[in-house]
Parts: C-alpha cells; structure tokens; sequence
C-alpha cells in the first residue's frame, strides 16, 4: 500500500471536542491549533462529533458512538460552518483532521431505523435490539445503539455516501473507524476506494487484523504493546518482554502496515485509568517508546498537561489544563520522530534492532536507514539500573531514564 505522502513520518492525536475546552466547541477548540502545531502536532483524530441519540442515551449527553445524523454535527459543539471553519485553520497551519467513524452501529432514534429498518440486524421476533459484545472477557452491553446488517448491498451504498459527504463537503482528511473488525473488510475496501476518488484519504481502524491493511486501511491499533508497557509499568515485564514483542510478533503485519502506538487514549483513560494510574512513574519511559518502536505515535489530547483524571464519558467533564507541564516532553519527541527518517512510518521507517545491554532491566534498541541511526536505552525498572552496549563503556540510568542518540 502507498500511504498519503503526509503521513510518512507523522503522528496522531486524539482530540475529544465535549472534554477540550470549558466551552466544548469547535470554536472553543480551534483557539488550541496554534499550540499544537507547535508541539508538532500533525493529524487530529477527532472523536464523533455527529448529533448523539436521544432514546435509550447513557448518562445526561450520551455517547459520541451513539450517532443520530450521519451527516450533521452535535449542536453543543457548533454549526457545520464551524466546523469547516476549524479544518480549514487545520489545514493552513499544515495538519491534517480525520474523524470518527461508527459504520457498526447507530442510535436508536437515527432516521435509518424507520426509513431503512432492513439495514439493521433484528432478533428472533424480528425486532431491532441492542448491540450486545463479545471480545474475550465480560460482554458489554451497548443499550443506546443498535446494529447494522452488512448484509444489505443499500446500505452498503448509503453508509459509503456518508462518508464521502465529510470528504467532498468539510475537506477532511480521512477517518477512524470505530470497531472496524466488527464491519466486513470487503465494505472498507470498496468505501476507501470510493474515497479516494475524491481526495487520498488516510484510514485508522479501531482493530488490529493484518488483512484490514490489504487494501482499506493505512494503521491499526498496537494493542498488544499497550497492555505490555502497563505490565512494564506494574513491575510485571521487562526488557525481554518487550524484545519478545519485536521478535515474535502475534500477528504478521505487512512491511507497510502502520501501528497506532499509544499509552492512553479515550477507552484508557475513562474505563482503566489515568497515566498516573497505569504507569506511575514509569509513564515518560513508556511515551518515548511509543514515540520510537515502529509505528505512529499518539498523543491522547490532554497528555500534555498531565491528564490526572478519567475524563467522565457520558457528562461533561472538562480537561484541566494545568499549564501544559508535558508540552515541552512532547515537542521533543514529536520533533526527533520528524528529523529522523530512520523513525519513519511503516515502510518509510527502519525496523528496530534490539541491542544487548546485559541487563533485563535495561532496553535498548537501534533504527538505522540512509546512514541516519538511532539508538534509544531506556530503563524499564523502579531501581538505578547499570548496562553496557556492544563496543561501548558501561553506563548507568536512573529509574524510568532513557537516553537516546541520534545522527548519521
């Protein structure tokens, strides 16, 4: 797959418009681009921002997945002036905006329910239900939202024309699919066509099946590194673990697939637990990892002032900026990913080299391509930590330090 040029060496974050600001608009939000494009910031993963049902809603505002007008935007968060208005600033300061997709499922009250009621799955009795699921452990029961049927070759076309309509109208720049292992491939792979018709679209899906990156999909999600950095920060793993991981992969990825890269997101953050929470003072290391294995980084908005909290999902629950503390920690990381090719994206990027450091507390990798090489130590304990690398004097690192050289 040949991946939009703008996305070679980029990186991600999750912006969440109800949580951003005080206000939770887009207006309120695009005050904010500035900062971010100095961070180095580069696409803005903006979670739902349709209208959310109104029957069977969870809490007081609902969820942002509960989508009632595919084609609208939720009137707390502005009109959809203000949304082009937001993406065009997006795009003048030279990033990118892809938005959140729910092609599974919708709210009860969407206008497909009774237009369309042969779009979606319905029991024994023939009625529409609740989407019930099933992953591995407790079933979650998502009563605000019922399922679509992929069996319908019309919504197949309908749900296709929606998406293209945030493409050719607000000049987006692609989306997030949510579940997207929930929808069958052959749907995305004719949408992404489709998409690209009208401009080249960058697709995340919210799954991580090697065959989603065939044809539809640019990234998926690294969530088997993310519960390993959480064992790393609970004392429960170490730097075996994590060569484990690179050598020994679960799922054989493509060369050009691209992995999502992440410490917390929004499903972290509000159902787990806050950075503070899940990694303590290990958080920082584990960041520089995620923003130097291969893959594409994410920043979840909020990371950069120390997000210390779950961020309430069905109410509103502002972030509290504390005045940026992590904003500099960032900057650093987004910019070393930009000046190194070797940290490129997929095929754009090197593969890691795992390095002996002679201690399984201490990982060290090596990126090496077109004489730019970078090399990362980090130490993956609570404990000061000594270890030497091949050809090199031994050195020693503070609990939860890192060192990374970079050059040609």
């Amino acid at each position: 797959m040949t991946h939009p040029a703008w996305t070679h060496d980029a990186n991600i974050y999750e912006v969440n418009i109800r949580q951003f600001t005080k206000e939770g608009t887009f207006n309120a939000f695009a005050t904010h681009l500035p900062r971010l494009k100095k961070m180095g910031v580069d696409i803005l993963w903006l979670m739902p921002v349709q209208p959310i049902g109104v029957k069977n809603r969870k809490g007081t505002l609902g969820s942002y997945y509960a989508v009632r007008d595919y084609t609208a935007v939720n009137p707390e968060f502005g009109d959809m002036d203000d949304f082009k208005r937001m993406v065009g600033q997006a795009h003048r300061l030279g990033m990118r905006v892809i938005l959140d997709w729910v092609a599974n499922h919708t709210a009860w009250d969407n206008p497909w329910v009774t237009a369309h009621d042969d779009w979606y799955k319905k029991d024994a009795k023939g009625e529409i239900f609740p989407v019930t699921f099933t992953n591995g452990g407790e079933p979650e029961y998502w009563t605000d939202v019922v399922a679509l049927d992929y069996t319908r070759p019309a919504l197949w076309k309908g749900m296709t024309e929606a998406m293209a309509f945030w493409v050719r109208e607000t000049n987006i720049d692609g989306f997030r699919c949510d579940v997207a292992g929930l929808v069958p491939t052959p749907f995305w792979n004719q949408a992404r066509a489709e998409l690209d018709k009208i401009k080249p679209v960058f697709m995340l899906a919210e799954w991580d099946e090697p065959g989603l990156h065939d044809q539809a999909f640019d990234m998926t999600y690294d969530w088997n590194l993310s519960g390993l950095f959480k064992r790393i920060g609970k004392g429960e793993a170490d730097a075996r673990d994590l060569a484990a991981y690179l050598d020994k992969p679960a799922k054989a990825y493509p060369r050009h697939a691209y992995r999502m890269l992440f410490t917390n997101n929004h499903d972290i953050n509000s159902w787990q637990g806050t950075d503070k929470e899940l990694y303590g003072p290990a958080y920082q290391a584990m960041a520089v990892l995620a923003a130097t294995l291969p893959g594409m980084p994410l920043v979840y908005g909020g990371q950069e002032s120390g997000l210390d909290k779950r961020l309430a999902f069905f109410e509103k629950d502002p972030i509290a900026w504390n005045g940026y503390p992590l904003e500099k920690f960032y900057m650093g990381l987004l910019g070393l990913k930009k000046a190194n090719p070797a940290l490129g994206n997929g095929q754009y990027g090197a593969p890691a080299e795992v390095l002996d450091t002679g201690n399984v507390k201490v990982f060290a990798f090596r990126r090496a391509q077109a004489g730019n090489t970078v090399t990362v130590v980090v130490n993956v304990s609570a404990g000061k930590q000594g270890y030497t690398l091949p050809g090199a004097k031994p050195r020693t690192l503070e609990p939860w330090s890192w060192r990374i050289a970079a050059g040609r």
